[in-house]
């Protein structure tokens, strides 16, 4: 397959950056960067620009969600490679932060003891092996990163190799996250069981709860999320991305012209794994609760539902899936909680029916023929 061919089966799924999409990068940046935290540190509360605690950590919230769209993006809408059992990768990045974090609470805790609350409940005399050196936040990034990494990648190259792929896929990502969550549930394991973990204090030293580590929490979501929105798209800009594009749409074709589809498969499903570790790291700090139930795989089936409502292959819907999707999940829930399971599959069926492409597709449907006209 030449690349010429390469880039036509490509035209669809072409990231949304043309001049105008780097200038609305750059004001998103600039208003989560610089407007917000003045908003929210500088302003006083009787403003009515005032951003209060409760958004900043709402917005936190979605833009680590929107990091993990995007790794969805990456295997499902470039790749052709769809997941649900990435709730799984985003929690195991949570439990590596969430255990360096419980580490800090020290003698703060309920029990004054060495130990978390819920082991000292449990009766336990001493740390399981999974929480050696968590005291360290050096070790707890590396957790972070590796951990998801790992595990995606024993899974993936066992499933690649063994030509697993579609809807079989799909339903065993799905088994191995919901088989997760039934293991992180047990009290034995060390995980804080049904609890999980919670009531964190400290975090290098500073209070995790004051508006200045929140702040800092929430700006480093934001480049973290800008960081990885760059890396997407210049892996699928580039000729790899191509490949896999083509992977997505005729994988026999790619490996008869002597692609080895396992190598490119394998490599970024273990990416994605750990971006979404990276993101659950992220959401730990500034929600602070991890427990099983993100692990549940109506979690993951929504992170799918988002980069539809987005737009596959785009890498930016992803993020305006998640945003819209997140959103209304807030409104809905607070404004008319019984409804909101219906009004997201209604969502989603008014999507695949009405917006096959998403929302980044509709709004490439209009800018074509202006931009014709």
């Amino acid at each position: 397959m030449s690349e010429m061919q390469l880039n036509e089966k490509n035209v669809l799924y072409r990231p949304l950056f043309g001049p105008q999409g780097w200038w609305l990068l750059g004001l998103s940046a600039l208003v989560v960067l610089v407007l917000i935290p003045i908003a929210n540190l500088v302003l006083p509360q009787d403003s009515v620009f005032y951003v209060s605690a409760y958004w900043v950590t709402l917005i936190g919230k979605i833009l680590c969600y929107a990091i993990v769209a995007m790794a969805m993006d990456l295997i499902w809408g470039y790749c052709g490679i769809l997941s649900l059992g990435h709730g799984l990768f985003f929690a195991l990045g949570g439990y590596g932060m969430g255990m360096y974090l419980m580490r800090q609470i020290g003698h703060e805790g309920q029990y004054r003891a060495d130990l978390p609350d819920f082991m000292v409940f449990l009766d336990w005399k001493a740390f399981p092996w999974q929480w050696w050196n968590t005291d360290h936040f050096g070790w707890a990034l590396l957790l972070v990163v590796a951990v998801p990494g790992i595990v995606a990648f024993v899974f993936g190259y066992f499933a690649f190799r063994s030509r697993i792929k579609g809807v079989y896929f799909s339903i065993i990502t799905q088994a191995l996250t919901f088989a997760a969550m039934l293991l992180f549930f047990r009290n034995e394991t060390g995980f804080g069981g049904n609890n999980g973990f919670t009531d964190f204090k400290r975090i290098l030293g500073f209070s995790i709860t004051t508006p200045e580590t929140r702040i800092s929490l929430f700006v480093i979501t934001a480049l973290i999320l800008i960081l990885t929105l760059l890396i997407g798209r210049f892996v699928v800009t580039s000729k790899f991305g191509r490949v896999l594009a083509a992977i997505r749409d005729a994988e026999q074709r790619v490996m008869f012209c002597g692609y080895n589809t396992l190598h490119y498969k394998l490599f970024i499903w273990t990416l994605s794994a750990v971006i979404c570790g990276v993101a659950g790291a992220l959401y730990v700090t500034q929600v602070g609760i991890i427990n099983p139930g993100e692990m549940s795989p109506a979690n993951s089936i929504e992170i799918a539902i988002w980069v539809a409502v987005g737009g596959r292959g785009t890498l930016v819907g992803a993020i305006v899936g998640a945003g819209v999707v997140n959103g209304a999940k807030s409104f809905f829930t607070q404004a008319f909680p019984e409804y909101w399971l219906y009004v997201l599959g209604l969502l989603f069926i008014s999507v695949t029916l009405f917006m096959p492409q998403g929302i980044v597709g509709l709004i490439n449907q209009w800018r074509k023929p202006n931009q014709e006209s």
